[in-house]
């Protein structure tokens, strides 16, 4: 068990309206059922500029919503080199987000982007695919992966961190 008090997750798409705020509300409700919402900073960001300011999207919002999870006060942003220095955790959502993540990685950074859905134990996938461009299952299925991977990180973190 690593000795730290607060640990900080931060989850990343393109643009910060669909995948990576979904993430953040349902870490962000997972965190909080498990008591630890004082240790565990959550953020999302995206890799592009085209949303900064911006809600997610409706129909991810109506997605989570349906599963109790809350998006209404999330706003897009984008990611920046100094966030590898405050996140212990940087999640892509897939490969390309990743690469452009590996990128703009400061070298002297101890955190290194990793792929989200490693942490997922029931999904073979390790791309969370974007739904933007798709129906009303697309963001279902993102859901569902999201949930997945979502639960098995907050497993690890609570082994390396918190165990007693």
């Amino acid at each position: 068990m690593k000795n730290k008090e607060n640990v900080s997750v931060l989850f990343i798409c393109m643009g910060n309206i669909c995948r990576s705020p979904t993430a953040e509300a349902v870490f962000r409700h997972y965190v909080e059922n498990a008591g630890l919402s004082n240790h565990i900073l959550i953020d999302s960001a995206g890799t592009h500029d085209y949303h900064i300011g911006d809600p997610p999207d409706s129909r991810a919002q109506r997605t989570a919503q349906q599963r109790g999870y809350d998006m209404g006060k999330l706003r897009g942003r984008q990611v920046e080199a100094g966030d590898f220095r405050r996140f212990d955790y940087v999640l892509a959502m897939d490969k390309a987000n990743l690469a452009i993540l590996q990128r703009i990685t400061p070298p002297d950074s101890e955190t290194r982007a990793r792929l989200f859905l490693e942490y997922a134990r029931h999904h073979a996938e390790r791309e969370v695919p974007d739904p933007y461009y798709g129906g009303a299952d697309g963001f279902e299925r993102v859901l569902d992966m999201v949930e997945d991977a979502a639960q098995g990180l907050l497993a690890e973190i609570r082994q390396q961190y918190f165990a007693a």
